[in-house]
């Protein structure tokens, strides 16, 4: 059976597309494997350069890394009750907080730097230590997990499902892990890969 032109085009123009995407990588791999990058393949394989890059940079990945979990696990736990907060109690005020919160997604991540290092850098064995970079991180982070989990409690009636919970004998804590957490998990784990993504490639701060 013929495809219709359309098809056609659009299937040429993807390809094209995955091709303009993924040649350069494949020739960064080759470059990384062969003895002699312009000979190409046929001067041999060796992993030589991966080895000397990953001893240049292997603290530095490692460090990273750490960083990333980190942040995950502070705007997590600042950022899954700040959303609970906001979605439970609706208003102007909630509102202003948001934007609060929002805030630093305005400032670019250098300008957040250099007021982080105003601010705080001339506390003893702070400046040098790596929760200095958390610091920022997480300031820098935190708007999306916020956003992103409430946004999930938002669009549920998460009142409703409290209020069935209070009336079986549930405290707030417990409402708070049974009901509200397991409902607004989308938005916890959209967040988490948006907060993990950004911190390991945040080198402004």
């Amino acid at each position: 059976m013929l495809k219709s032109p359309a098809k056609i085009l659009q299937l040429a123009v993807t390809l094209i597309a995955c091709a303009f995407l993924l040649v350069p990588t494949m020739q960064s791999v080759l470059a990384g494997v062969t003895v002699n990058y312009f000979q190409g393949v046929k001067s041999g394989l060796t992993l030589k350069w991966i080895w000397e890059v990953w001893n240049l940079y292997a603290a530095s990945i490692f460090l990273s890394i750490w960083l990333a979990f980190c942040c995950l696990i502070c705007t997590l736990i600042i950022g899954v009750p700040a959303a609970y907060a906001l979605a439970r109690n609706p208003g102007r005020m909630s509102r202003v907080l948001e934007e609060f919160i929002s805030l630093p997604l305005a400032i670019p991540g250098l300008a957040l730097a250099l007021a982080l290092l105003q601010v705080y850098g001339s506390v003893q064995g702070f400046r040098a230590h790596w929760s200095f970079i958390l610091v920022g991180h997480v300031l820098y982070t935190l708007p999306f997990m916020v956003r992103a989990v409430l946004s999930v409690m938002a669009a549920i009636d998460l009142k409703t499902l409290e209020e069935g919970a209070a009336s079986l004998g549930a405290p707030a804590w417990r409402r708070f892990i049974d009901i509200a957490v397991p409902n607004a998990m989308p938005g916890v784990l959209a967040g988490s890969l948006t907060v993990v993504t950004l911190s390991i490639g945040e080198f402004n701060l």
